[in-house]
């Protein structure tokens, strides 16, 4: 065995133990601190649809009635895997969370080495910072396919730094990646961007641009027939219901919109990282490094589109963690280049580096600690809530109630009852009033519905019109500043 083959096994080795403690660490936090789960309801929308793919061979939420609710295909096909070989949902979950963060950190650790030459250590430094950020671990154990998508994003800029680069697989993994978030298709942009740069002839240029375009087209063209069979629109229903809810937010100006979301990763380790994206950029510009601005590019662009059409910051900056580990990328890399430039002052520097080193592990460990117990949190609260009122509607009414709710994935895996969906994921009819109560109480009314189950203080009128039934006695959900969910009877 070569010297290199030993440092890559001991690389992957050193990075598969710091995935294993980090989410564990997070799992036995939750376990402890109230019970093991997820922190989204979310997760339990792609567990429903993956069930009913398993069981009946369907795409729904609702058996016999097809929906493009899942914001996800690929992830949930994954996930259905578990249920065909009878694999209990949460392990199966956790297990490819895991492997998500650990294949994110073994592309990140190659990224970073690409970019810095030679490298400064042996010790994949970089890989485990990606290992033990907290959001990342948050993202791992959520249930959610956000690192599926982080590691998709991180390997496509990997494969845009090679010499010899496969411009038609490129765009066949981007293809893919849209599987996974249709907001895959932005990583063109970079792709177009270096291939455009780095090619001297146009002849050259338009060749690769040809093959990554076919590549992309591969992948693509059957997700848009996938959208269009299910529901006859080219992108999922989530695409459009979740601009309609949060359309509110458009009121603020955009550069608050844009600093909200721009912090975002700055919460935690990652604020050690940005005089390295500031040297960075400088230095790419003067080397005409075009992979490095690319990408960053890229995430400045991400974040923007982010900020311009949904400028949700809510859940720890979820929609924004798969572009996390990009900044996190050119952090990195820019503080080396920035530590190397000033050697020269032996003293100074090392001071300043060690001080550096000391400060970034101190904030990865607060914030690991800080996130754990939020993610315990995150946990408790969808479990006491969700989870509760869920199982309440299984236990106390009739098979063939239709429910309206906001908040569909627990409701939909545990109760296994006829829903209205208030957020529109898979009743896209509620999308064009999704914020009008008196009109979505006049669309329930004339559905049937027979209960509806919201917080109440996320709706003035619609509670008004209903009986109160139920309300779930968790502690967790009023500690963090909000109410409990109630069930109500409706149509009565």
């Amino acid at each position: 065995m070569t010297s290199d083959k030993k440092q890559s096994i001991q690389i992957w080795l050193i990075l598969f133990c710091g995935v294993a403690i980090a989410v564990g660490v997070f799992l036995l936090y939750s376990a402890g601190f109230y019970k093991t789960g997820f922190p989204l309801d979310d997760a339990w929308i792609h567990q429903t649809y993956a069930r009913n793919l398993a069981r009946f061979g369907e795409w729904s939420f609702i058996p016999g009635k097809p929906s493009a609710g899942s914001t996800s295909p690929l992830w949930s096909v994954l996930l259905a895997f578990g249920y065909w070989v009878n694999i209990p949902p949460l392990p199966w979950v956790y297990l490819l969370g895991a492997c998500c963060l650990f294949a994110l950190s073994v592309v990140g650790e190659l990224l970073y080495r690409s970019q810095i030459t030679p490298p400064e250590k042996q010790f994949p430094w970089f890989g485990l910072f990606l290992a033990f950020e907290w959001h990342l671990v948050w993202a791992a154990a959520s249930g959610m396919e956000t690192l599926l998508h982080a590691f998709g994003i991180l390997l496509t800029m990997y494969q845009i730094t090679l010499r010899d680069k496969k411009w038609f697989w490129i765009g066949l993994l981007i293809g893919v990646i849209v599987w996974v978030r249709p907001d895959g298709l932005t990583l063109l942009g970079p792709a177009v961007f270096v291939l455009i740069l780095e090619d001297r002839f146009w002849r050259e240029r338009l060749h690769g641009i040809g093959k990554l375009a076919l590549g992309f087209l591969v992948g693509f063209i059957p997700y848009l027939f996938f959208n269009m069979q299910l529901s006859g629109s080219m992108w999922p229903n989530t695409f459009y219901a979740k601009q309609a809810e949060y359309a509110i937010l458009y009121q603020f100006p955009l550069i608050d919109r844009l600093i909200n979301l721009y912090s975002l990763p700055l919460v935690g380790a990652g604020a050690m990282l940005l005089p390295g994206i500031f040297y960075g950029l400088w230095w790419a510009a003067q080397q005409r490094c075009w992979t490095y601005l690319g990408a960053a590019l890229w995430w400045m662009g991400y974040t923007g589109l982010y900020a311009w059409r949904l400028p949700v910051t809510y859940q720890h900056g979820r929609y924004l963690m798969p572009a996390m580990p990009v900044y996190f990328l050119l952090g990195a890399i820019g503080m080396t280049l920035l530590f190397r430039q000033v050697r020269g002052n032996r003293g100074a520097a090392f001071i300043l580096r060690r001080a550096w080193v000391v400060s970034i592990i101190l904030l990865c460990g607060v914030f690991f600690v800080l996130g754990a117990r939020a993610y315990a949190e995150d946990v408790a609260i969808i479990e006491t809530e969700m989870v509760d009122s869920a199982r309440w509607i299984a236990n106390n009414t009739p098979e063939n109630a239709l429910i309206a709710a906001h908040d569909i994935g627990a409701m939909g895996y545990f109760a296994k009852r006829d829903l209205i969906d208030l957020a529109g994921l898979i009743s896209p009819d509620v999308i064009p009033f999704i914020r009008d109560e008196e009109q979505l109480g006049q669309y329930i009314t004339e559905k049937g519905a027979d209960y509806l189950v919201v917080f109440p203080d996320w709706y003035q009128y619609l509670p008004k019109n209903g009986e109160r039934l139920y309300r779930t006695g968790g502690i967790y959900s009023p500690a963090a500043g909000g109410q409990n969910m109630t069930i109500y009877r409706w149509g009565q």
